[in-house]
């Protein structure tokens, strides 16, 4: 058994390429990016918006295999957003989103200090829920729930949280 070793590194604008040509059609654009980046499908110049957080890219012996970004919710680290996460689909299934959010994880309490790491995510990507919820995330207790119109239905999108002192071992 071969072991792969998941790397992370800051963005490169010369990554987007290959990062927009994970999105292969609407509704997968929409779960990745509640639209904020722009209508499907978006440009390179359009991406160039994940440079204004802090980017950065998974990558592994064969190459780029994710992406995600951290922002700052507010002006502190104490807690970091975690958003734009993907992982290309040809390699879905092998637990590189996993490695890539413990790496993620790692950036942000080791070296930005954060207390914890937030996220959202829609419903109807389930795989993606499991795999926050597998890494250690955990459902955010919140009096109500944030809904989106995409493509015509009501997206609602659940709160997760993943404090420095869980028990997963990143």
């Amino acid at each position: 058994m071969t072991i792969n070793i998941i790397r992370i590194r800051p963005y490169n604008s010369a990554d987007a390429d290959i990062i927009l040509s994970w999105c292969r059609n609407e509704k997968s654009f929409y779960q990745w990016s509640a639209g904020v980046l722009g209508d499907y499908p978006i440009t390179q110049d359009d991406f160039g918006f994940v440079e204004k957080l802090m980017p950065f890219t998974a990558f592994d012996e064969s190459g780029i295999l994710g992406f995600f970004t951290f922002r700052k919710p507010n002006e502190s680290c104490n807690e970091l957003r975690l958003g734009f996460v993907i992982v290309d689909p040809e390699r879905r299934g092998q637990g590189l989103g996993k490695a890539m959010l413990r790496q993620g994880l790692k950036f942000a309490f080791e070296l930005y200090g954060a207390d914890k790491v937030s996220l959202g995510v829609f419903e109807n990507n389930p795989s993606a829920y499991y795999c926050y919820k597998a890494v250690g995330f955990e459902d955010a207790v919140l009096d109500s729930t944030e809904a989106y119109c995409v493509l015509g239905e009501e997206w609602k999108c659940r709160e997760m949280i993943y404090r420095n002192n869980s028990k997963i071992k990143l």
